[in-house]
């Protein structure tokens, strides 16, 4: 995917993406793009049952996907990942914002036909608003 290509063009360490979107819609399938423009050989899956999957690249790529919890975060260490100066993309985002970072960049993906996606994207924090004003 080009834009996953595009953002992983200004990733930086502690580099936080959150994506939301109903089942299908493209998350997995961006973070396969980043993960391959990162270097990342292995194959892409979403870590539905084991919650969080680690990679090496460029720069480490943890992938998590949080629809399973409920909100319910307690004991399972997601914020340590936060500042492991890799970068950190969370599928289902919106079932955990109460420990979200403040910046972070949101990508919510909305099936409007069989191959066609709007794709809204959503800076918070400077860095993540001169990543935006960089690719797109």
């Amino acid at each position: 995917m080009e834009l996953a290509q595009n953002i992983e063009s200004e990733k930086f360490p502690n580099m936080i993406i959150c994506l939301e979107g109903e089942l299908g819609s493209g998350k997995t399938v961006f973070t396969k793009g980043f993960a391959n423009a990162l270097g990342i050989k292995e194959s892409i899956t979403s870590p539905t049952f084991t919650i969080i999957k680690e990679y090496e690249g460029e720069l480490p790529l943890y992938h998590m996907d949080v629809y399973r919890l409920d909100g319910n975060t307690e004991g399972i260490g997601i914020e340590e990942y936060f500042n492991k100066n890799g970068v950190v993309i969370i599928e289902w985002s919106d079932t955990i914002k109460d420990i979200l970072p403040e910046e972070r960049l949101e990508i919510k993906f909305k099936v409007v036909g069989e191959n066609k996606r709007i794709i809204i994207i959503t800076p918070y924090g400077k860095k993540y608003e001169e990543l935006c004003e960089a690719v797109l």
